[in-house]
């Protein structure tokens, strides 16, 4: 009687080859000061597209009113993007000049 799969006769190990995975490239998303946005809405934009406390908005705030410039968070790419997309879109709905930008981190 012949056998169907020659192979059962030898024991085989087979290891299966991993992958190497990496986490994605992770990006800041930063707000940067002008003279003309409220600092309220500044706070405001924190809150809502950031999801901060209303202290932790106004910490931030005051950094980018101070410094020029400041993180909101870091986040994947396409988060990101999301993320800087609705903030200058939502700026823009309210007339204020307030630019999102994002770097990777």
């Amino acid at each position: 009687m012949s056998k169907l799969h020659p192979q059962d006769d030898h024991e085989s190990v087979v290891q299966a080859a991993r992958p190497k995975l990496r986490r994605p490239p992770l990006f800041k998303v930063l707000l940067l000061n002008d003279d003309y946005t409220p600092m309220e809405f500044v706070v405001l934009v924190l809150e809502r597209f950031f999801a901060m406390n209303h202290e932790n908005a106004t910490q931030i705030m005051l950094h980018v009113h101070q410094r020029g410039i400041g993180v909101c968070g870091v986040f994947p790419k396409d988060i990101a993007e999301t993320k800087v997309s609705r903030v200058n879109d939502y700026a823009r709905s309210h007339q204020h000049p307030l630019m999102c930008t994002m770097e990777e981190a």
